[in-house]
């Protein structure tokens, strides 16, 4: 017998490879309390590009004035609370205009609401994509705070024309307008993803938050300045984060009011504890999403 021989191939039988040689992934749920999985969220950066290019092509779709709307908002609302709280109730703006008062709130607040409206029915209506695929969770309810961004730098150029049209012109305070817009969004992050968990279980956040919106709004500095609150309310006023958000804005641009002080600290630690409370209790429930959606 030749030696090649005993290298003969039999092809009448099929071909098939053994389980050690092809890859698999196993997928486990969070190992408990403390594993954020950060550097996930990175691996998958371009899902959440995707997601938000979707979500800003879609957004404004067959409306008829499109990206429009995004300055539309803030500024209907600025010329209603001008009619009724700065002409007819005469309530003090610290020494500016009450139009560009009412709307250097109205920015970060239409931002905060917009964006929590979002991300609390996020996950809710991603359920098709959800249950059909592994990724992290958490760029869903992400998704949403960075697709409102777009509205947000709309209706910050028009607020900064408003500034020009009145002359008012920015003190070195607006150095810290970053710190601030970051806050804005490490609000609407936190309390979205504690919504987003929770209506995947109870839809009730889905009645109950336009309500909680509207209160919200006449509790927090927008209408009328902190100022107004008694001094020895300041720091328990400071519990509601959108206080220091809308304060620690209007300050940082306009410059007219005194810079927040404990009533802006205690609005971060609650800021705080709400984006990280939120991102561990999206966490802990994520696992949970596909079985109860």
């Amino acid at each position: 017998m030749k030696k090649e021989d005993n290298f003969r191939v039999d092809f009448s039988q099929p071909i098939t490879a053994s389980e050690s040689d092809i890859p698999s992934i196993v997928i486990r749920p969070p190992d408990g309390w403390a594993n954020l999985g950060l550097r996930e969220l990175w691996d998958y950066r371009d899902l959440l590009y995707l997601l938000v290019w979707r979500d800003i092509k879609v957004r404004y779709k067959q409306t008829f004035v499109g990206t429009s709307w995004a300055i539309f908002q803030p500024f209907i609302a600025m010329v209603v609370l001008s009619l009724f709280f700065g002409k007819l109730a005469k309530v003090p703006s610290e020494g500016v205009p009450y139009p560009i008062f009412a709307y250097s709130a109205l920015v970060p607040w239409t931002y905060f609401v917009n964006v929590l409206t979002q991300s609390s029915n996020s996950v809710v209506l991603n359920r098709a994509v959800i249950t059909r695929i592994y990724f992290p969770r958490l760029i869903v309810p992400m998704t949403a705070v960075m697709t409102g961004l777009l509205d947000f730098a709309i209706a910050f150029l028009i607020l900064l024309g408003m500034m020009v049209f009145y002359g008012i012109m920015p003190t070195i305070a607006i150095l810290t307008l970053p710190f601030f817009v970051l806050l804005s969004i490490a609000t609407a992050l936190g309390l979205g993803l504690w919504l987003a968990a929770l209506n995947v279980q109870y839809r009730d956040i889905g009645f109950v938050l336009p309500f909680l919106t509207q209160i919200w709004l006449f509790v927090t500095p927008i209408a009328y300045p902190s100022s107004l609150v008694p001094e020895k309310w300041r720091a328990l006023y400071g519990l509601n984060p959108m206080a220091g958000v809308v304060e620690g804005f209007r300050w940082a641009l306009l410059g007219k009011s005194q810079a927040p002080g404990m009533m802006l600290a205690i609005s971060v630690l609650v800021v705080v504890a709400l984006l990280l409370g939120g991102i561990f209790f999206f966490r802990n429930r994520e696992d949970t999403f596909s079985d109860v959606i």
